[in-house]
């Protein structure tokens, strides 16, 4: 269990830290729409891809933040709770964010699926079309169960299937950060020193 918890913890601390720097970037994005809206050319593509940097920020630093305990929850009892009783109210409750975030997974997987292209064998019967395509028929039979990838509906038009991607490994990275917080609970239960939770 400590394996699993430093190695998680650890990327997830190493990516919400990258990502803290996210900041920057979103309001690059933004300064850029200001100036080209008021001194140039507006740009079509400013305000969704400040949309996607926002997700990116958000999604991939969830983890980070579980990891803290910066995560909203209510604290009028659970604050003079003893650590101990924390951490079977943890142990318990994270069951409920697994369930959750498992959900959220299974849909953003599928709607990742749908956005490489229209076809009618799911998942994975979509990635056997494709690697029996390319045998058969090289990149351009790889190519054809693929269909249509899907765009944005805006004026600029782009493809969506990378902020799905990063939704899908955010999502699964979140998943992870809970697995490693479940440990640490029973580690605490058992009594083991984890540290103080925030």
């Amino acid at each position: 269990m400590r394996g699993f918890i430093r190695i998680v913890d650890g990327f997830n601390r190493g990516i919400g830290r990258l990502m803290m720097y996210g900041i920057f970037v979103i309001m690059g994005i933004l300064l850029w729409s200001s100036y080209s809206k008021v001194f140039a050319t507006p740009s079509l593509w400013t305000l969704e891809m400040a949309q996607f940097a926002m997700v990116a920020y958000y999604i991939l630093g969830g983890p980070y933040s579980i990891q803290l305990g910066s995560n909203v929850r209510m604290d009028l009892l659970y604050s003079e709770w003893s650590l101990r009783k924390k951490a079977w109210w943890d142990a318990f409750t994270i069951f409920f964010l697994i369930f959750y975030l498992g959900v959220l997974l299974w849909g953003g997987l599928s709607s990742l699926a749908y956005s490489l292209g229209h076809f009618s064998g799911g998942f994975w019967g979509f990635y056997g079309e494709v690697i029996s395509g390319f045998f058969t028929g090289g990149p351009a039979g790889a190519a054809e169960p693929m269909g249509v990838i899907e765009h944005s509906p805006t004026a600029w038009r782009p493809i969506v299937w990378p902020v799905k991607l990063t939704m899908c490994v955010g999502i699964f990275l979140m998943l992870l950060q809970c697995v490693s917080e479940f440990f640490k609970d029973v580690l605490r239960l058992r009594g083991e020193d984890m540290g103080e939770k925030a």
